[in-house]
């Protein structure tokens, strides 16, 4: 029983004097990339629910959000329509 309490006295001695080897994780924050970025603004609309399930998972599928997904569609869709003329 002594012993244990021996060890037990070293133990709470040795952390006392050691500091922690555990390393410290750095936090860099993303910086957006705001020369490349368009101004953006909100738009609400309403979908079958079957196109939103669709949507959902071709987004799970290619890594894309839902965002992303109306941005290339509405794209895709404006550019066989309606070609911009180019400068």
């Amino acid at each position: 029983m002594e012993d244990y309490k021996n060890k037990l006295g070293s133990l709470a001695d040795k952390l006392k004097k050691d500091p922690p080897q555990t390393p410290i994780q750095e936090v860099h924050p993303v910086k957006p990339d705001a020369l490349n970025k368009e101004e953006e603004v909100q738009l609400n609309t309403w979908i079958p629910k079957g196109l939103l399930k669709r949507m959902k998972s071709y987004g799970i599928d290619e890594d894309l959000s839902l965002k992303d997904i109306n941005i290339l569609a509405l794209n895709f869709f404006l550019d066989a329509k309606a070609p911009q003329a180019k400068s």
